[in-house]
Parts: C-alpha cells; structure tokens; sequence
C-alpha cells in the first residue's frame, strides 16, 4: 500500500480491505485508486467552489475524510459523471490528439469503483447510512461483436510462426487460441503450472481454474519445454521467457502476436492477443462445445458474458436464413434471355 501514500486514511482502509479481504489482484486495487482518486478530487473541487478550469491533478486528497463524504450527495455524483463525459480529457498522454470526454465504458467502471467504495462505508463497516449512489444506473454501453480469426485465418497465422523464438512463440498462440486464456494469465504462468494434459491458470479475482490442452496444444508446450530447461531466466518459475531472460512481458506478447499476423497476411490493427481469445470462444461453439463450458474455459465469472459469442457462431440462426424462400431466389427461376441475378443467399457475411 505504499504507493497509495497520497491517499486519505478512508481510502487507505478500503483498498486494504479489497487486498487482504477480498483478495482483489492489485490490477483492481490500481483501478479503485485511480477512480476513486479522481472522483473524490473532483468533489474537493466543487465542495471548495474552486474554478472548474483548476487542475485535478494538483488537487490533495489526503484532508478527505468521513464528515467530508458524507457531504456528497446524488447530484454531486452525476455532475462527476457529467464532468467524465463532457470536460475530462480522454488522451492526456497524446497532446496531439488531446480530445475531451471519456467513452461510456470508462465511465462505467469509475461509477463501479465508487459504487463499491460506499457499499463499503455503509455495508461492511457501517460508517455512513445513507448510500447516494446505491440506485443509480450505470451508463449505457454500446455492445459490439468481438472481432475473430476464422479457422482458415487461425491455421495461417499458426503456419507462419518462424524464427529464433518459433518453439515459444507456437506455444504460445497454440495455448492463446486453444485455451482462450487472457494475455495476463498467459504472462503469469509458471512452469509448476503446466500438468501432462492442462494448464493451472490464475484469472481475475485471484481465482484459479484448470484449462485442458488439447494434444496439438499439449504437443507444442512440450516441444517448448524442451527449450525451456536450458534457457537462464531471471524467474526460474516463469514458464514463457523473453530473449533477455525475463519473464515475458504483456506488452512483448503483444508485439509476437502482431508479427505473426503480419506474416501470415493478415490485418494487424484489427486482431490481437486479445482477439485471440475471442478465437478460441468462437471456435469452440462452432465445434459444438456448450456455453456453460465455454464460459468455464473463459473464467467468466456471469454466463451472459460468454453469450455474447453465440451471437457470433449460432447455428440456428443459420438454419433460419437458409428457412427463407428468398435464400432460393435466382436458382432456375428465369430463362437464357434474361440475365441472371447473384443468388441473395451467396453474398459474403461482413466481418465482425
């Protein structure tokens, strides 16, 4: 908790708790603090009428404390959401491309963040009872099919793999495209976490699951492995290790997987690890593989999460279309003197 030195003693106290009670990952525990940050900032701010062109940045927190927040009423909350969405800038780190107002998704994971901080106050320990946020909606989010490779696609980018590293970079989009794991639970593997036939992985939350391998997948760990144990590494637990002798970071995971499609032909400003996860959901559905363990080999912690991908892959609705009278139309329906129109039905499916 040292790095939240800046942070008033009520804060302190509920990061702590989210940490040791909890057992939050400290990805979280940096997201409640950065939000909360932010909010209680912003209230500071308006509480102490100073001018709204008055850097947030430059703004203690450390003076908050409980006669403070309980100030904060429903309006102040939906001004700071307001604030987000109208006068926040959205890339602080790109002067270039300075833009102001944050999409919906991020403001919904700061009303998240401050939602929980009053369950908090007036659940767990009871500090206030008065919950000004406790009813409030969160923001509407536009739900968008995630992007895929289609098989043919996932074979070709597998084909490519080439170079120094093809036994780890192999590996690793084999365990990316069979197992659907994220690229943190990818990075965070330990040798003692690969088993004969599975994987132990540790997902949000803390929380562990088993992934079976699959035996092409289980074949290209093992021929990594191979490589593995006489390689220097700086983390000798680390199963994945980078030429210098790290543990393989997120962002080197990022760049392998965008080389590699760049090889292998394909669009790499629209895939990534991330999309290969995405992959390996789509392609287990369309293999017949039911939503409720989809949702398992995923670590969803809410089914309605993983069923979104049945959108993407739903046989049914395919038998549907293929229902439609018109879906025939164009097939021996006019004679040589007239021109023949492209049958509906062989239109090409737009990409998700």
């Amino acid at each position: 908790m040292e790095k939240f030195n800046d942070c008033p003693q009520i804060l302190r106290d509920f990061l702590s708790y989210h940490e040791t009670i909890k057992g939050q990952s400290q990805k979280t525990i940096s997201e409640y603090y950065l939000d909360l940050r932010i909010f209680l900032r912003f209230v500071k701010l308006v509480k102490n009428e100073m001018p709204y062109s008055t850097d947030l940045e430059s703004i203690s927190i450390k003076d908050v404390g409980l006669d403070m927040i309980r100030t904060i009423t429903t309006s102040d909350i939906y001004d700071f959401l307001s604030y987000l969405a109208n006068d926040r800038v959205k890339f602080e780190d790109s002067p270039g491309s300075r833009e102001n107002g944050i999409g919906a998704a991020a403001r919904a994971r700061k009303l998240s963040a401050i939602k929980s901080f009053y369950k908090y106050l007036t659940v767990r320990t009871k500090q206030l009872t008065a919950n000004p946020v406790q009813d409030m909606e969160f923001p509407k989010i536009r739900k968008s099919l995630p992007k895929y490779l289609t098989l043919e696609q996932s074979m070709a980018l597998l084909s490519s793999v080439d170079g120094k590293f093809k036994e780890r970079d192999y590996a690793i989009l084999m365990v990316f495209l069979n197992c659907g794991i994220r690229r943190a639970e990818l990075v965070g593997l330990n040798l003692s976490d690969v088993y004969e036939d599975r994987i132990r992985v540790v997902g949000k939350g803390n929380k562990e699951r088993i992934v079976f391998l699959g035996a092409t997948c289980k074949r290209a760990l093992e021929d990594y492995l191979a490589i593995r144990k006489d390689l220097v590494c700086k983390d000798p637990r680390a199963l994945f290790v980078s030429r210098e002798g790290n543990r393989v970071s997120v962002s080197a995971v990022h760049r392998l997987v965008k080389k590699h499609m760049l090889a292998a032909g394909l669009d790499a400003s629209q895939y990534s690890a991330h999309k290969l996860r995405h992959t390996a959901a789509t392609l287990m559905l369309s293999g017949g593989v039911d939503v409720k363990t989809v949702q398992e080999v995923l670590g969803h912690e809410h089914l309605n999460t993983t069923e979104i991908y049945t959108h993407i892959e739903n046989t049914e609705l395919r038998i549907a279309a293929e229902a439609n009278p018109l879906s025939k139309f164009g097939k021996n329906h006019h004679e040589a003197e007239e021109p023949t129109p492209p049958p509906l039905s062989d239109h090409k499916e737009e990409e998700i």
